[in-house]
């Protein structure tokens, strides 16, 4: 007859084994909670002060002021995405355009949102202009990015060195500037009204991770009961 404890020995080995790995996985989360609220609370604190002036070596989000002039004939168009206009649904693109500093490297300044069929020209100032907003890191192709319209000017990669040297700026900052305004009803490019926020769902992994913890350790005490019993 076979012992009741080695009934339970190879069960009970394999329940521990995947209680560690979820146990692993709910601390891991939180951890990752922890970090994900303190980037969320330092966002919003860079959010609530004043721009800085650019300087060399900006970190991402941080916002800044920088004064040139547009250069809106090199101007490119970024994406595509609809947004709801008192017209209906409305597919649109964001504006890229070169920011020509004295004395420093050009910045590709993301203007914002305007769409692709419009009545009225969009607000393009002439002359010295001071553009405030935040420091956004530009990205790199991957397997699966939308290929580029170079001809046309139309990316979908925000890759300010890349657009930058496809409309003639050879030299531009590797980073965007997004334009950071309040809003102006009517008038495009919409400008972004606040710095993006990472979502933050990692309450909601832990919850799940732990919870599939403490199943499993109820379902194996019942079958170890039964086994036993039997």
């Amino acid at each position: 007859m076979i012992p009741p404890w080695r009934r339970v020995l190879v069960p009970g080995l394999s329940t521990l084994a995947m209680l560690v790995v979820l146990i692993g996985l709910g601390t891991w989360q939180v951890q990752r909670l922890h970090w994900k609220e303190d980037v969320i609370a330092a966002i919003a604190i860079a959010e609530a002060s004043p721009p800085i002036a650019l300087s060399h070596d900006p970190q991402p989000f941080t916002k800044v002021f920088a004064t040139g002039r547009f250069q809106f004939d090199r101007a490119a168009h970024l994406g595509a995405e609809v947004r709801d206009l008192r017209t209906g649904p409305t597919l649109g693109t964001y504006q890229i355009v070169p920011l020509i500093r004295d004395n420093a490297p050009p910045i590709m300044v993301n203007r914002g949102w305007a769409p692709q069929t419009r009545t009225l020209s969009l607000d393009e100032p002439s002359g010295l202009v001071t553009v405030s907003g935040y420091v956004r890191e530009g990205d790199r192709p991957s397997w699966f990015s939308a290929a580029d319209d170079v001809p046309a000017r139309q990316f979908y990669t925000l890759d300010p060195r890349a657009i930058g040297v496809a409309v003639g700026v050879t030299n531009a900052e590797p980073f965007v500037l997004v334009a950071l305004e309040p809003s102006r009803p009517g008038a495009f490019p919409e400008p972004a009204q606040q710095l993006p926020r990472p979502p933050n769902n990692h309450l909601a992994y832990v919850i799940t991770w732990y919870g599939l913890a403490l199943a499993l350790v109820a379902i194996f005490a019942v079958w170890t009961r039964k086994a036993l019993r039997s």
